[in-house]
Parts: structure tokens; sequence; C-alpha cells
């Protein structure tokens, strides 16, 4: 069981005293979040709070991104705001458990890799959508609600202090790594702040005042529901939605990561543990979520690199609900704040900017596309999807443009159209319409040694070709395909009629045969 343990964590031991400082860090960055996604959602603090404390541990031990935080966030909670006003709370725990085990079956069908066809721009996109929307959401702490319930921006001398207090912590995160490295700075920033504000009476918001955090163990508990169809038919598009985000987020976070810290995560293994933390998070009473990527830049950034900093990051905010709430609600959001401004600052990739005018323009618009997506509508997912999706097209338009046919005819009188570029659905027009069957000779050649027959509108691509000119009593042989368009051809041969030679030798014979019967 030792070594067990000693090869999942393995921590140095002068790592060690970063990694539990870091999780420390973390644990304080995770308070006020779970407890504004578990508001926005309609539900008890407590449960994101849980939430983040379950999913967070077992992501941390059985993820494949050691150094990875994971737990309650914006993405799941907006999803969920209708399940739990039409249906009520129990439902949203039956939906989380399904959606553990929809992540535990793409991790097992190994589809994590998918994330692989995310294209540069699409990743330049979200990262900065992200870092916007991580900035903006700030501001709701430079806001208050009057007496009548109306909500206004602070003023005078409430705002002075939020605002000092603000940039009093960005400046320490952003200077004290100069003098010492010894402590995580984010941590040292949020101390200091939160002993400034006790010990000067600044009369400010704190962790304290968006919910109490005080709890005890989280509960196993069965979702009260009906087992039934009509129960799973309401639970999952919600599921299969939650499930989807999740996985997006995390794998995109992973990547994210990986590239900060030159190492490489396993996808396939990181979707598996998120399944298995959802499906136990459902079963004790939480909201879902998945891996944080501000968070997790809190983390590397502070010097959490293994498996170390999640558990202690999780166990330490678990220790917060159980023995120091007090203490936590004394935080002032303000250091919270500057801390989340400062993971904005560096989630953003300024580099981008520079690459404007150096990358093809539909890269650019890619870019832009997924940032405004994820700013106006705070949905990561779907800004990524429809990333790729354009990103699809302009390369499927690209590739139609490529298909081209290079014409001859040989000393026997018969034409040879040489085939350039992938023949595709994108392309099949294009490439019907380079032949002319009523002027070609009696023997034709399609030469397909420099393209290949992608899918099934190149089959059938080949097909129209090949029957116009079998109609005017011509013959077509089609020589050079690739093992792959050999295979398409041969599965479609109930569908089409095509002639075609396996190899040079075979087509010599039969236009030797074709002379002699002459």
């Amino acid at each position: 069981m030792t070594q067990m343990f000693y090869k999942l964590f393995r921590p140095t031991q002068v790592n060690l005293k970063d990694e539990v400082l870091s999780g420390l860090t973390v644990a304080l960055a995770l308070v006020p979040e779970a407890v504004a996604f578990s508001l926005i959602a309609g539900i008890s603090p407590l449960v994101g709070l849980y939430t983040a404390f379950i999913i967070g541990l077992i992501t941390a031990i059985l993820g494949g991104r050691p150094g990875m935080i994971s737990g309650a966030t914006g993405a799941i909670a907006v999803v969920i705001i209708a399940l739990v006003a039409s249906h009520g709370v129990e439902y949203l725990f039956a939906a989380v458990v399904l959606m553990g085990l929809i992540q535990i079956l793409v991790g097992v069908l190994k589809l994590g890799k998918l994330i692989r066809l995310v294209p540069h721009p699409v990743m330049f996109g979200f990262v900065n959508g992200l870092a916007i929307v991580i900035a903006m959401s700030q501001f709701d702490q430079f806001k208050f609600t009057t007496s009548g319930g109306a909500i206004e921006w602070m003023t005078g001398t409430p705002l002075i202090i939020m605002i000092g207090l603000v940039v009093l912590t960005m400046a320490i995160i952003k200077f004290l790594p100069k003098l010492t490295t010894a402590v995580p700075s984010a941590l040292v920033a949020i101390i200091v702040v939160t002993l400034v504000a006790i010990f000067a009476g600044f009369d400010t918001r704190t962790v304290g005042d968006l919910a109490s955090i005080k709890g005890g163990l989280p509960q196993f508990h069965l979702p009260m529901v009906a087992i039934n169809w009509e129960t799973f038919m309401i639970i999952l598009p919600y599921a299969a939605i939650m499930a989807g985000i999740g996985l997006i987020e995390s794998l995109l976070t992973l990547t994210l990561i990986d590239e900060i810290t030159e190492t490489r995560g396993h996808g396939n293994k990181e979707c598996i543990a998120q399944g298995v933390a959802n499906l136990t998070t459902g079963f004790f009473g939480g909201m879902g979520g998945c891996a944080m990527i501000g968070q997790s830049l809190i983390n590397v950034n502070a010097g959490g690199r293994s498996r170390v900093s999640g558990v202690v990051a999780s166990l330490g905010l678990l220790a917060f609900i159980l023995f120091l709430s007090t203490y936590i609600e004394m935080v002032p959001m303000a250091a919270l704040v500057g801390l989340m401004f400062m993971v904005a600052i560096g989630t953003f990739e300024w580099a981008s900017l520079k690459v404007f005018r150096k990358v093809p323009a539909h890269d650019v618009l890619v870019m832009v596309i997924v940032m405004v997506i994820t700013v106006v509508l705070h949905n990561l997912a779907l800004a990524v999807l429809i990333g790729v999706i354009i990103s699809a097209l302009v390369f499927a338009w690209q590739n139609a443009k490529m298909i081209r046919t290079r014409k001859r005819i040989d000393e026997d009188g018969v034409k040879h159209y040489e085939v350039f570029g992938p023949l595709f659905f994108a392309s099949a027009m294009t490439f019907g319409q380079k032949f002319d069957p009523i002027n070609d000779p009696e023997t034709i050649v399609i030469d397909f040694a420099e393209s290949r027959i992608v899918d099934h509108s190149g089959i059938d691509a080949v097909h129209k070709v090949t029957e116009r000119y079998e109609k005017m009593g011509k013959t077509v042989y089609i020589r050079h395909l690739d093992t792959s368009s050999k295979v398409l051809l041969n599965k479609a041969e109930k569908i089409i009629n095509v002639n075609y030679t396996e190899d040079d030798p075979a087509f010599k014979i039969v236009l030797e045969e074709d002379k002699v019967n002459a």
C-alpha cells in the first residue's frame, strides 16, 4: 500500500512544501467560485463546496494530468438551472450520476484523443475568451444590492477600499517572486490583504458575505427519483450536455497545462477519472463539475506539479468547511478578485495578438469567433465546437479546390486522366466536370497515383463518371488506387460497378487483349 501511494505522488522533499502551499492557495480560490456557481444553479452553497471537494480529490488521485484542478464550474451550473427549476434537485443528482457513466464510457472507448482535432486557432480563441470571462466575472464584486433590491456599482470609500485591496493583491503576486519564491506569492497576497483589512478595520465584502461555508461531511445519498424510462429521458439530455461540456473543458485544460509544464497528460485516463468523480459526487448530493482552468493555472504557477497539490486543495477545502469556516469567511473578496485578475492576465495568450498578420485570415477569423462566443455566451464547449466546425469547413473548401486533372493521349490512342488532390464530398462535383465522355476515345484511363478516394461522395463521383462512359459504349480503367480507396470501392461494389486494374502489369494485359480482339 505504501509503495502504491509513493508511485501515485512521488514528491521530493524539496517540492513537497511547494505542493502543499500551492494546494492551500487553490483551496482558498475554490471557495467563492463553488459558492457562486451553486447560487447560479439555485441550490445550496454547500452542494458546490462538496462537489469541489469530491471531484477535486478523485481527479487528483486518478486523473491523467497531475497538477490539474477540478471542481464545480460555471459551465455546468448554467446547464442545470432549467433542470433544477423544472424538476428539483433530486433529478440533478440523478443526471450527474448518468453524466459520470457517459464520461467513463468515453474514456473506455478511448475517445479522449479526439481533442487532437481542435486546431491551434481554436485553442487561442478558447484561452483568450476564457481569460476575458474570468476577468469580467470579477466585476460583480464591485457591485452591491440596495435596500430596495436594485443592483448598483460601488462608489466613494467602499470603491476606493476595494480597488486598493485588489491592487495590493496584484502587486504582491507580481513582485514577490522577484524577491523570493520560497512561498507562493498568491497565498502570501491573500494572507497579507486579509490581515490589512482586519487590522485596518476596513468595511469591505468578505467570503462570508456570499454565504456561510460551515458544514459537516458530505453524506451518501441515493437520488430520490423514480427509476423508469420517463426519468431517464428527462435527465439524459442534461447528462449528455454536461458530460460533453465537462470533457471538452477538461481535455482543453489538460492540453494547456501540458504546454505550460512541457509534459504530457493522458486524455482517456482523465475522461475516466472525471466520470468516476461525477458518478461519485452524484451519490453524495453534488452538482457535477470538471477541470477548472483558472485554479489549475494558480496551482501550476504556484509550483504545484504533482497529485499532492490537488489532494491538498481538496482536503484543505474540506477542512475549511468542517473547522475553519469562521476564519475563511473573513477573507476579503478583494484578495480573491485580485488573484483572479492575475490569473486572467496570465491566461490570455498575448502572443496571439502578434500573429494576426502572419497567419491565414481564416485562422484569425476562427480565433476571434471562438473568443467572442466564449465571452458572449459563456459556453466554452459550444465555442470550441463551432470553431472546430468552421476550421473543418475551411479545410474542406481548400482541399476541394485542389482537385485537378492532367490529360494526355498515348501512342495507342488511350486517353489518360491523371488526378491530383483528394476526392471527397467537397471536390466530387468538380471532379465530374473534368471529363469529356462525348469527345473522348473508346478507352479511358483514370490514374489516381496522386489522389485518393476519401468517402462515399468520392465513390459516387467515380461511379457517375464511369456510368457516363458506359452509356456511350466506352471502357474506363482506374489505376494506382491506394489500399484505402480500393477498400472503399470493394465495400461499395453492390452500389456501383467500377472496373479498375490492380497494378500496371494487369493493365497492360487488358490493353493487349483489347488489341487482339480488335
